[in-house]
């Protein structure tokens, strides 16, 4: 059995490649559908946040697969066109890079919060799908357990992390006192949510758009007002911030109706991938706009490398726990035959 990956990432792609990329949960269900079929492959786990895409592959021994090749097969893309942008790892670095993943050492905020939970969504997705065999599957636990005792014994930030929060910290460089200013945030999905609740606590007036066709359960953050999704346009001359943070496939502010508006919102914070906001927008209308890349710049936090040390020590148990569990697995197989 041999493990591989590939995979783009902030250090790789700029937003505007990562964004062809870019998966929603269900999309990720039909690309690792779509991938499991290759006659070489035992297993399938895509991992797909704002910051990379990632292809984890266990296949039978001296198959040949490019992982790069199967992602792009999936999505209609060239993989000579874009190979560039992709890193390929095998077997001990592609598992040495989950578990630094995992633990948010690969991250463009250091030791942010958010990619733990959305490691633990990707090989849920492929255990529903079928596609995340046990080598995976251990493979996967392995990085999670891995992260969670690194959090706990070795924490990188002592407070949670995120580009939400980035977000904010941005918009206090940017403007200072944000109380009493009016917000409007696009979208209500956990990131939606997470910033509305961060300009709530700075002292914003928040509104949050809903779209009418969701069903079931809404959770809207506390002293947060509503408006329709449709109606997004009509109350943006009357903020300070619009901040959009949904999974849509297409703009959900763009150039040309923001350009008949006034007045403008003077901030504009694009968190998603794809983006939501146009980017000519900030030259057309002469707006100030951020997204995950620009956000995320020059924000590694420089910590002590004993405190490195010690997570890159558990990452190791954790790559030795993984090891003895495959060996372990392949030696019962050699006596079943």
């Amino acid at each position: 059995m041999s493990l591989i990956m590939a995979g783009i990432d902030y250090k790789t792609a700029d937003v505007a490649v990562r964004e062809l990329f870019s998966h929603t949960s269900a999309a990720a269900k039909d690309t690792m559908r779509l991938v499991r079929k290759h006659p070489a492959v035992e297993g399938c786990v895509l991992l797909s946040t704002c910051n990379r895409t990632e292809l984890y592959l266990s296949c039978i021994p001296d198959g040949e697969v490019s992982a790069q090749a199967l992602l792009c097969s999936a999505l209609g893309l060239s993989p000579d066109a874009f190979g560039r942008y992709f890193v390929a790892r095998r077997d001990r670095q592609a598992i040495s890079h989950l578990m630094m993943v995992t633990a948010g050492l690969r991250s463009q905020i250091r030791g942010e919060d958010q990619i733990l939970a959305q490691v633990k969504t990707a090989i849920a997705l492929a255990r529903e799908e079928n596609c995340a065999d046990p080598v995976l599957e251990t493979l996967f636990r392995c990085a999670v357990s891995a992260a969670k005792k690194a959090k706990t014994l070795a924490p990188i930030t002592p407070v949670e992390s995120s580009v939400a929060l980035r977000a904010l910290e941005t918009l206090w460089d940017a403007r200072g006192d944000l109380s009493c200013m009016r917000a409007l945030v696009i979208g209500n999905g956990e990131m939606g949510r997470l910033i509305a609740s961060l300009l709530v606590g700075a002292g914003c007036r928040v509104t949050v758009t809903l779209r009418s066709y969701k069903r079931g359960e809404i959770r809207v953050p506390e002293r947060c007002a509503t408006i329709p999704y449709d109606q997004r346009y009509e109350l943006m001359p009357m903020c300070d911030i619009l901040v959009s943070a949904t999974t849509s496939p297409h703009y959900t502010v763009t150039a040309d109706t923001l350009a008949g508006l006034s007045p403008l919102p003077a901030y504009l914070v694009d968190l998603a991938v794809p983006r939501d906001i146009e980017p000519s927008i900030a030259d057309r209308c002469n707006v100030r706009l951020w997204n995950v890349d620009t956000l995320g710049r020059d924000t590694a936090r420089q910590e002590s490398a004993q405190k490195l040390m010690q997570v890159k020590e558990i990452i190791g148990e954790y790559i030795e726990r993984y090891y003895k569990w495959r060996g372990y697995r392949e030696h019962l197989r050699e006596c079943s035959r």
